[in-house]
């Protein structure tokens, strides 16, 4: 089985599909490895590092995409370059599936068989391959390092000749993740941490990394889904966690929102009359801007002022790491791959029907399979 890995073509993507150290992991499993020229350049990763874990190096995009068994991206396809890919091809990346209904209809059109990062189920045997929670650990680490770095003062508490300067405020709203490593980073870093969630049952994790987890009474029914996310709210509860973090916004010299709802877009919870009570110089790190955003006025890939508060919309938060981001996407490729790899015909085979499968393949023999995106590629 040939498995080809391109470069990503998206101007902010850093990251790559394959380290040579997970290169040399599929080599070793009987796999032929193809990467394209300069692959890795963006991560600090050479085409000599690759070569030299047994793979090869190939010059020309389309070339490399004809001869593929397997493609392993980052990112979603270019719409232009599925016409490259063999009929049976298999196709591995985050795929944005909810809101890429043409590209899934191109994919199931060619014969190609893709599978979603985003859809890999939280299950023990899937532990290994979920690629949503090893970026987002990533991410609530450099998070706190962007709003540390844009606040006019420093995190932990120092004691001076000239006096003593008291330890900043930051306050996390969503402790999934995310969320709860950007708690125990800025806790690290010397800050005094509150957090909240719509999700009791994570207070203890809230406060076992040291932090104070904030109670806000939401009325009706809220917690987690059994992939371990959060209820999405009703606008009536969404107005009253507003009301119940307004204060701690109020307090805090930093806030990072966290919220997202899966497979739809993020809920509002700071609005613009919240961000008019925070103190001048206070930062806002919001980590949802690539799904719609948390925060009343923040533009991604911007860092806007409103009333003196600085709000940062970073995109794309673990690609600033991109070297451990694209290790452990590696490995939770690598990990994918082994779980259906054949040892005698050294080649990963697709069935629809594994329990697994069932979650993330959403085009395979013509069509689009997943019950989810069918019906809403026909609605």
């Amino acid at each position: 089985m040939r498995i080809v890995i391109p470069r990503e073509t998206e101007s902010n993507e850093t990251r790559v599909a394959a380290t040579p150290d997970s290169v040399a992991k599929l080599v070793k499993m009987g796999a032929a490895v193809s990467v394209e020229r300069g692959l890795g350049l963006a991560a600090g990763l050479p085409d000599t590092a690759y070569a030299d874990s047994g793979a090869t190096v190939v010059e020309e995009r389309r070339e490399l995409l004809q001869e593929a068994d397997l493609v392993l991206r980052v990112r979603k396809p270019p719409a232009e370059e599925i016409d490259w890919l063999g009929s049976g091809t298999i196709h591995v990346s985050f795929l944005d599936p909810f809101r890429e209904s043409e590209l899934l209809n191109r994919l199931a059109e060619r014969g190609v068989s893709s599978i979603s990062m985003e859809m890999i189920p939280r299950t023990t045997r899937a532990q290994k391959m979920d690629a949503l929670t090893s970026q987002a650990n990533l991410a609530g680490y450099v998070a706190v390092l962007r709003g540390a770095a844009q606040l006019p003062k420093i995190l932990p508490m120092m004691s001076t000749a000239a006096g003593t300067i008291l330890p900043s405020r930051v306050f996390v709203i969503g402790a999934g993740v995310a969320g709860l490593q950007a708690i125990a980073t800025a806790r690290r870093m010397g800050a005094k941490v509150e957090a909240f969630d719509t999700r009791p049952v994570v207070a203890e994790q809230v406060e076992s990394l040291g932090a104070r987890f904030v109670k806000i009474d939401l009325g009706g029914e809220s917690g987690q889904t059994e992939q371990g996310y959060a209820k999405e709210l009703t606008p009536e509860q969404i107005e009253r966690q507003r009301q119940g973090m307004k204060k701690c916004c109020a307090d805090a010299d930093l806030v990072i929102t966290t919220a997202q709802v899966f497979g739809r877009k993020a809920p509002v919870i700071v609005t613009s009359d919240m961000v008019a009570g925070m103190k001048p110089g206070s930062v806002i790190v919001d980590m949802a801007v690539d799904s719609g955003g948390n925060v009343e006025g923040s533009v991604s890939g911007e860092v806007v002022s409103i009333e003196g508060v600085s709000i940062i919309g970073d995109p794309n938060l673990s690609g600033r790491v991109p070297q451990n981001a694209s290790q452990v996407y590696g490995a939770n490729l690598v990990g994918l791959i082994e779980d259906f790899w054949d040892k005698d015909s050294a080649s990963m085979s697709i069935s629809p029907e594994d329990e697994l499968l069932r979650e993330c393949l959403i085009t395979h023999a013509g069509e689009i399979c997943h019950p989810r995106f069918k019906q809403q590629t026909q609605s």
